[in-house]
């Protein structure tokens, strides 16, 4: 009786083992290899850059345009994605191949991503370290500088002619900038994201600006080239120099490494405070 119930045991085990993963977007990559299990990926997407391992991994495509024959090929036993995969997921489903979806956008979604993510995998003690740490970065924030308003520009801007995309609600840097006792310079509450024009930068006139540069060395700029523009402008940040540039290849990426970005934001509050 009881080698009849080990059979059955390992035969649920064996059934719900997950060791072939496919992971079609670089967050979702990162917090697999996070959870000390980078081993089991056998497929992920071009931008897939981190760790240096995922590089070797066989690439599906792009994350907006996976090939589904690529996926198959592999024989995965879960293909995890994010939600805008919504319709990717159907076909991947139909050919009866176990599915994940998750949510990625606020630090309360990551948060539960990578907790969902260590249960699926049987790491719910590597992932709840891996929470703590992030709880821990966002309580660093609080108490280094009040009320300011903060301006998250993205991308590469040597002027202002053309429009500029920034972080508005809804996303998990303005999580981060609520953590630290300060407000989004930017308040909205529609989706998508935000663009602004320069008369509508000098109207919102932040006192912190924080430009996310990520890969700045691979399009040759240089933190000077970014910032120069900015401190011509009459705003507060200008005034103060208080104006930053966030380069890390994290920057961007809401994996466990958004723990990285915290921390920077905490050292230029910190240099603002001088």
């Amino acid at each position: 009786m009881l080698l009849k119930l080990l059979l059955v045991m390992l035969l649920a085990l064996q059934l719900n083992a997950i060791e072939r993963i496919v992971a079609l977007s670089p967050a979702i990559n990162e917090i697999v290899f996070a959870l000390g299990e980078g081993d089991r990926i056998v497929g992920n997407t071009q931008y897939c850059r981190y760790p240096r391992a995922s590089n070797k991994i066989p690439k599906v495509g792009g994350y907006f345009s996976p090939s589904l024959e690529k996926i198959v090929a592999l024989k995965p036993d879960i293909v995890i994605m994010q939600e805008n995969n919504a319709a990717f997921d159907e076909k991947v489903r139909s050919l009866g191949i176990r599915t994940m979806v998750i949510k990625i956008d606020t630090i309360d979604s990551i948060k539960k991503a990578i907790a969902d993510m260590a249960k699926l995998l049987h790491k719910e003690a590597q992932g709840s370290l891996i929470v703590a740490k992030i709880d821990r970065s966002l309580s660093g924030l609080k108490g280094i500088v009040k009320n300011k308003k903060i301006l998250i520009p993205i991308g590469y801007h040597t002027e202002f002619s053309k429009e500029i995309y920034v972080a508005g609600q809804n996303l998990y840097f303005d999580d981060i900038i609520d953590a630290s006792g300060n407000t989004n310079a930017l308040q909205r509450t529609q989706k998508g994201q935000p663009v602004l024009n320069l008369e509508k930068i000098l109207n919102l006139n932040p006192d912190i600006v924080i430009i996310l540069a990520p890969l700045m060395g691979e399009r040759k700029f240089t933190k000077e080239a970014l910032i120069a523009p900015w401190l011509k402008l009459p705003i507060n940040a200008a005034a103060t120099k208080s104006v930053f540039v966030e380069e890390g290849d994290y920057a961007g990426v809401p994996s466990d490494r958004v723990v990285h970005f915290i921390d920077d934001f905490g050292g230029f509050l910190r240099e603002t405070a001088r």
